[in-house]
C-alpha cells in the first residue's frame, strides 16, 4: 500500500512487520493489556492519567475504531508477544505527533529503538509525512535523551514538557545510523 501521492494523513493498518517485531492495530480486545500499562506506576508515571476502569478503556477504543486521524498499535515480537504500544495522531500538514509509547518491563532493549524506527519509516515512507512534533514530560529524561539522539530539536518547554520536532533528514539519518535494527523495508498489511 503507497498513501504518498495522497495528502499526508494518518491511515490505520492492520500490521507492519519489521525486522524482529511488529506492529499490530489496537483492537477491541486490547483494552486490558492496554489498561495495565496505563496503570501500571513505572510505566506510566509520564503519561496522562486513567482510571482503572476496563469499561472506560473499551470505550475509548470503540470511539478510536470508529474515528479516524490517528492510528494506535500494539508493539509484537514474532510470536504475538505484546511487548508495548504506541501511536500516531494529531497530524497538522506534513507532521505528525506520535506517543503512548509504552514498552513492557523486560522487553528486549531493542524493541524501543526498532518501533521507532517502523513509526517514522511508515509515516514517512508509506503515509507520506515529511517530519514529527511530539512532547516529553521533563522528568522523563531517557525518553527525551532518546529522541535527541534520534535527531529531534527542542523547539519549546513549558513548566512540565519539552516539544521537539524532527525533519526528514534526521529521521533518514537515524534510520540509516540505526539500521542493524530494521536492515530492510517494512511490510504494512492494509
Amino acid at each position: 500500500m503507497d498513501f504518498k501521492e495522497q495528502k499526508p494523513e494518518i491511515k490505520r493498518v492492520q500490521r507492519i512487520i519489521g525486522n524482529k517485531i511488529a506492529l499490530r492495530g489496537v483492537a477491541y480486545s486490547d483494552a486490558s493489556f492496554i489498561l495495565s500499562l496505563r496503570t501500571d506506576p513505572k510505566k506510566s508515571a509520564f503519561l496522562s492519567k486513567v482510571t482503572e476502569d476496563l469499561s472506560a478503556q473499551q470505550k475509548w477504543i470503540e470511539r478510536y475504531m470508529s474515528g479516524s486521524g490517528q492510528a494506535y498499535f500494539i508493539i509484537e515480537d514474532r510470536t504475538a508477544r505484546e511487548l508495548g504500544t504506541v501511536r500516531l495522531y494529531n497530524a497538522r500538514g506534513n507532521s505528525f505527533c506520535w506517543g503512548s509509547w509504552i514498552v513492557v518491563e523486560g522487553a528486549p532493549s531493542a524493541v524501543s529503538i526498532e518501533s521507532a524506527l517502523i513509526v517514522y519509516k511508515f509515516a514517512l515512507d508509506f503515509l507520506g509525512f515529511q517530519c514529527a512534533h511530539f512532547e516529553v514530560d521533563k522528568r522523563n529524561a531517557s525518553v527525551w535523551a532518546f529522541h535527541e539522539r534520534f535527531g529531534a530539536k527542542r523547539v519549546e518547554e513549558t513548566d512540565i514538557e519539552y516539544k521537539y520536532v524532527i525533519d526528514t533528514a534526521s529521521i533518514r539519518a537515524s534510520l540509516d545510523r540505526y539500521k542493524r535494527y530494521l536492515p530492510g523495508n517494512i511490510a504494512v498489511c492494509p
